[in-house]
């Protein structure tokens, strides 16, 4: 995504010769994100051929073994997803500038910024086909920005916000240490879930991109990830409308629970949380980079406060 680590073309095409994918035609660093470096890659093999690189700045070498087995996974199994590339001895991960990098296939499309009703119908058919499609996959991973990573960087963001946001920080953190013995459907969440994670070929879903925040944990809580950016308003509120089309196309392929009904609106408040914990980090704690993005902490701050004040009105946003 930003690009942190820049490579040359003399390394590129070393790099992609041990790939069937034939030869380097052309290649650009994407500086949408802020987690790891991405560039496109195009190449000629008898046709042309596009590609994702991406050098993966902070997960180990075994961690990325999990995420890349988790994408052919879902892709096996018809989830609308980026498939990664093995390479000529049947490996989806090498090392490039010391670091774990994959080729991934390029889908076809880009991301949307305005949602419509439709759109996220369709999200909700993807997602319910992913999380179901997760549960027969046999590989195991603790979500990293769970409810512990929570508190260890609202204890880091002590001494760097006004008191309002404190307050509304701290209330929260008490808040969801009180839900954490809920009994859930778990099982393996893209967690990520953004618009700008998902490409779309005219009005059709081309596919999921970006699972490097993959992970075992609450499924409702994946589905308040993806609400919150998706049917959203102007001013932050749901768009109730665009809530019960994702939850009911996704009910078709994973039932939901009625005791998932019960917390749906905590979910959403412990999805806005995290969001706007990882922003105020990176802004507060920011790392180099030569196209670095850093995203506006106050959005989520908003969409928190709206699911606080709200979280009544949200209990009836279902289906």
């Amino acid at each position: 995504m930003s690009v942190y680590t820049t490579i040359e073309s003399d390394e590129l095409e070393d790099f992609l010769s041990r790939y069937s994918v034939g030869k380097l035609v052309e290649y650009q660093g994407i500086s949408d994100g802020i987690e790891n470096t991405n560039y496109f890659v195009d190449t000629q093999n008898g046709e042309n051929k596009r590609y994702v690189l991406t050098i993966f700045e902070h997960h180990t070498f075994e961690e990325m073994q999990y995420y890349l087995n988790l994408m052919h996974h879902l892709a096996d199994h018809q989830v609308p997803s980026a498939n990664p590339v093995a390479d000529k001895e049947g490996h989806y991960l090498r090392t490039l500038k010391h670091k774990p990098t994959a080729l991934v296939e390029r889908l076809a499309g880009g991301s949307i910024r305005d949602t419509t009703v439709a759109h996220c119908e369709q999200i909700g058919t993807a997602m319910g086909k992913m999380h179901a499609a997760g549960l027969s996959f046999d590989a195991h991973q603790a979500n990293p920005r769970g409810p512990a990573w929570c508190v260890q960087t609202a204890e880091a963001l002590q001494q760097k916000l006004p008191e309002n946001d404190l307050l509304l920080l701290n209330e929260e953190i008490v808040f969801q240490k009180s839900l954490r013995e809920a009994q859930l459907p778990r099982g393996v969440i893209h967690a990520d879930l953004f618009r700008d994670n998902v490409l779309w070929h005219g009005d059709q879903l081309s596919g999921f991109i970006d699972f490097y925040y993959a992970c075992d944990d609450t499924l409702l809580y994946d589905l308040a990830v993806t609400v919150n950016d998706w049917c959203c308003l102007d001013d932050y509120n749901l768009n109730q409308e665009k809530v019960n089309a994702l939850l009911k196309a996704y009910h078709q392929h994973r039932p939901l629970q009625t005791i998932e009904q019960k917390y749906w609106p905590a979910m959403l408040r412990a999805a806005a949380l995290r969001f706007w914990l990882s922003r105020l980090y990176d802004k507060h704690f920011p790392r180099p980079g030569e196209l670095v993005h850093t995203k506006n902490p106050d959005e989520f701050k908003t969409i928190l406060s709206d699911r606080v004040n709200k979280q009544s009105d949200y209990q009836a946003y279902w289906m």
